[in-house]
């Protein structure tokens, strides 16, 4: 820890401009709006836990690549965390690997054979994938971004042909539409995946070998998760306050690392969003309405313009 691999919650303190740090059960640092450099920043609270690899940034789960550690009465953020996810999420337009961008790539999850979870109400992932990447194919469209998506029906697309797909638009960033299963029935809640940095593994497994390699989505891994962020936000956003028309209550379970296929593979920003627990009673009846989908739908297309506008300003 000499140094090395970590720095102090202070440093980030003074760095980020942040008013005050404060110590209890949560080490928060918090940020008022203010004018810098000639423009207005944003009020900023994050939240840590000694022992934690969770991270709260404006009441949005973060899980961090490592946990923050105590050392000689001092706390510590892993240099992984502070480059590859604070930095960015606080400063997007500083990303050199963000580029303008008028072309968004829609990946519809799974297809054809390859049906996905099947949901508690007997309709499978591949169904509610499709139906939401079309609305937001519509909706993007009708604001002049032009919209490729990786399939338009029922179809089965390989892993590598939806890496393919994407790769061919240098100036475009990816977004990849699936919902969840698993927990017995009880598990619920929406979770977005980005790629994990070089040294870190996919999320809930151990340290490999080929982790330290270099992918081609790490080309864009701070673009991307300053992607995930826009769109992590806006969904809960638009999911659960009710001046935009819905209150489902759904759970935040977090911004992860992953090395999902089409994050390892794809050279340009790229997110995998999970709308939710297709095998959970109550949250299977919320994803099968169709306010439910437009909702999450424009949600999506909002975070592309939220992203566009933060790496250009």
């Amino acid at each position: 820890r000499q140094g090395q691999d970590h720095v102090t919650l202070r440093s980030v303190k003074s760095f980020y401009f942040f008013d005050k740090i404060t110590y209890g059960t949560s080490i928060v640092l918090y940020r008022s709006e203010r004018i810098q450099q000639g423009r207005k920043t944003v009020e900023v609270e994050m939240k840590f836990r000694s022992g934690s690899k969770s991270c709260e940034m404006n009441g949005v789960l973060f899980i961090l690549s490592h946990p923050i550690v105590k050392s000689n009465g001092v706390f510590l953020v892993s240099r992984t965390d502070l480059v590859k996810l604070i930095d960015p999420v606080l400063r997007p337009s500083h990303i050199t690997s963000a580029k303008p961008f008028r072309t968004v790539v829609v990946d519809a999850g799974h297809g054809g054979s390859d049906s996905g979870a099947m949901g508690f109400y007997k309709v499978h992932e591949k169904y509610y994938a499709l139906k939401v990447a079309r609305m937001v194919r519509d909706q993007l469209q009708r604001q002049g971004y032009q919209v490729v998506m990786t399939r338009d029906s029922d179809v089965f697309v390989s892993l590598q042909n939806r890496v393919r797909i994407a790769n061919k638009y240098p100036n475009a960033v990816f977004i990849s539409i699936h919902f969840n299963s698993g927990g017995n029935g009880r598990a619920n809640g929406i979770e977005t995946f980005t790629i994990s940095p070089v040294g870190v593994p996919h999320m809930g497994r151990d340290v490999r070998k080929g982790d330290f390699r270099m992918v081609p989505g790490n080309i864009t891994d701070s673009a991307s998760i300053a992607l995930a962020t826009a769109a992590h936000s806006r969904m809960l956003l638009y999911l659960n306050e009710p001046k935009y028309g819905n209150n489902f209550k759904v759970k935040d379970r977090g911004i992860k690392r992953a090395r999902f296929n089409v994050l390892t593979g794809i050279r340009i920003p790229a997110i995998l969003l999970e709308g939710g627990f297709i095998s959970n009673r109550e949250e299977a009846r919320k994803v099968h309405s169709t306010a439910y989908q437009q909702t999450m739908a424009a949600a999506v297309v909002r975070a592309v313009n939220v992203y566009r506008n933060s790496i250009n300003r």
